[in-house]
């Protein structure tokens, strides 16, 4: 008895030429709905696919934001400006950030460049870890301990960059007493302190149109440190230091040959070197 009622209890199977007819229909319904909401006819042609009209009807996922960038967004819509730049940035007036660095105008809110510029950051290895044999890891932050009445005070520095891969960077330097403070503080200086570089494709063996390499020969110097870039073809990449990668990254250049001189093994100065030859490019000097 029971394997009769089951038997009568289950549904008819459909044909394929019913089930046809209402995929028909309902992608017919579905091409009505985007005619009407759409106002262009050459988006949709006489035939879709059912891939397309996934597509089209079904809603793309958002991005998920990270910590730094919901932090960045709550403080811009936060943001109470205190200079007459940062009026004229919040209320629409400057659009480009170019504008105020052709004026040579000295930016004093890192909301200014969180507007106009959209940066990404990174740290620079200028720090080494203990090792177990005299050797260690390099890390981003830098461990000084001064001697006091109380102890051993200890301090972290920490270097940070900041640019847009277009054209723009700046560095920044932040000590305090523990990591998280100084990589903020890092932070803000290299926002307030964006400068714009010239790319061009000048080298003596390539012909092409892209800016992915400096436009003349130029040199920077901190300290002992000097260095020399130079104009390279478009694949040959970038041949500098580790840490020099990470800003000509930041800048926007793919292809560059360098030469250096002095104590290279001082991260810090050799930065401040590469930046110094950088900002000549603006500059069109090269001594």
């Amino acid at each position: 008895m029971k394997e009769e009622m089951k038997k009568e209890t289950k549904l008819p199977n459909k044909n394929p030429e019913e089930k046809k007819l209402e995929e028909g229909k309902k992608t017919k319904k579905v091409k009505e709905k985007i005619n009407k909401e759409s106002q262009d006819d050459s988006i949709i042609g006489d035939i879709i696919s059912k891939e397309e009209i996934m597509e089209i009807t079904e809603p793309k996922p958002k991005k998920r934001l990270t910590r730094q960038e919901e932090e960045r967004e709550e403080a811009i819509k936060s943001w109470r400006p205190k200079t007459n730049l940062g009026r004229k940035v919040q209320s629409g007036e400057i659009k480009n950030i170019d504008e105020i660095l052709d004026k040579g105008e000295r930016i004093l809110e890192e909301e200014i460049v969180d507007i106009l510029l959209k940066p990404k950051t990174d740290l620079i290895s200028i720090g080494q870890a203990k090792g177990k044999f005299g050797g260690g890891k390099r890390r981003a932050w830098r461990q000084t301990q001064r001697i006091k009445k109380e102890g051993g005070v200890l301090t972290f520095s920490a270097m940070a960059i900041v640019g847009d891969e277009n054209g723009h960077i700046g560095i920044g330097f932040g000590k305090a007493n523990e990591t998280l403070p100084a990589r903020d503080k890092a932070t803000r200086k290299a926002k307030l302190n964006v400068i714009r570089i010239k790319r061009a494709c000048s080298a003596f063996d390539c012909s092409c149109d892209e800016l992915h390499s400096i436009p003349f020969e130029v040199q920077g110097k901190s300290g002992s440190v000097r260095i020399k870039l130079i104009p390279a073809p478009q694949g040959t990449g970038l041949v500098v230091a580790s840490e020099l990668k990470k800003i000509l990254k930041m800048a926007g250049i793919k292809d560059v040959y360098s030469r250096t001189e002095g104590n290279v093994q001082t991260t810090f100065n050799l930065v401040k070197a590469c930046v110094d030859a950088l900002s000549k490019t603006n500059q069109g000097v090269s001594k």
